[in-house]
């Protein structure tokens, strides 16, 4: 059986075949890594238009493009990075496109169309989003604020939402029965960890109820509806009553989401759990909710006395 074995290996009729040398990064990203985006992504347009934007911007850059998937390097990259810093990007930008070029590689990777691939490192230094409203500056921005802002602002400050699943909230979704105030069912969303439940609180059921009342009740439909092509409102549809909004209050400039992460450094701050949090966030990691979590040494006293509420106090005598 060796024999009768190595008489084929000799013959080239068994063995291991040879594979194609790996396509180049241009060649790559636009045959096989662009299609596949477009499909995957076919109801995130803006998703899709982020990847074929940072796609293009790697192909622009010759001295990456142009190298077979298996042979870029560290050296590549470096070069991609200081190319993109001379053209004045920062680092969390530079960073965006970095994150574009892991998932082609990774993804060329499991295609099969490079044995080895290199693992793409992000910039350190990145600026985190760190703003947080206070009470004052919210009953500001509020107070100067058009009617249709101040709803919308309401809800995101006090739900957590992402501007995107505010937009896109149907009356359908909403509930003012369930619970103590109510609830609101997010169905949309960037990850499957964004399709939860949350719950309402008494200012959001009362501001959402009122316009439910306004709009004569309506079954189904947007709660934000616009004149625009998806019907519902759009970041450009108050871009400028935000802009507004911040002239007349004078508060210190912030985007929307800015609310979001108010909503969730308060909540860390009033003694929620990562995990906690992280359902009510739509997060896909507990590790990003654990930014906003930093117990104090009250609340690990606290959590001590839960778990052993049996204990005898301080000072007291044990009998054995």
């Amino acid at each position: 059986m060796e024999a009768a074995y190595r008489t084929q290996l000799a013959k080239g009729e068994v063995g291991l075949e040879e594979r194609p040398p790996a396509p180049m990064l241009a060649e790559f990203m636009e045959k096989e890594f662009l299609p596949w985006a477009e499909a995957t992504f076919k109801n995130k347009r803006k998703t899709f238009v982020w990847y074929r934007g940072g796609v293009r911007r790697l192909a622009e850059f010759a001295d990456i493009a142009t190298v077979r998937l298996d042979a870029i390097t560290g050296k590549h990259v470096s070069a991609y990075v200081a190319r993109r810093q001379t053209d004045g990007l920062g680092i969390t930008a530079i960073n965006r496109e970095l994150q574009i070029l892991r998932r082609v590689l990774r993804l060329g990777h499991e295609w099969g169309r490079a044995d080895r691939v290199m693992k793409v490192r992000m910039l350190p230094g990145e600026t985190r989003r760190e703003r947080v409203l206070t009470p004052a500056e919210e009953a500001q921005y509020l107070e100067a604020a058009a009617p249709f802002l101040q709803v919308m602002t309401i809800v995101l400050v006090e739900t957590g939402l992402r501007p995107e699943e505010c937009f896109r909230l149907r009356w359908e979704h909403l509930s003012f029965s369930t619970g103590r105030y109510g609830t609101i069912l997010v169905t949309h969303g960037k990850t499957k960890s964004a399709h939860r439940l949350i719950p309402m609180t008494a200012r959001v059921q009362q501001t959402l109820n009122a316009c439910w009342l306004a709009a004569e009740k309506p079954e189904n439909g947007w709660v934000f509806a616009a004149p625009t092509r998806s019907g519902h409102v759009e970041p450009s549809t108050i871009r400028g009553l935000h802009r507004k909004a911040l002239t007349k209050s004078r508060v210190r400039p912030f985007v929307l989401y800015t609310l979001r992460h108010t909503f969730l450094t308060r909540l860390g701050a009033s003694g929620c759990d990562a995990w906690t949090l992280a359902r009510i966030a739509g997060h896909s990691s507990v590790s990003i909710s654990a930014r906003y979590v930093h117990p104090s040494d009250e609340s690990v006293v606290l959590a001590l006395e839960k778990l052993h509420p049996a204990l005898p106090a301080a000072g007291a005598s044990l009998q054995p």
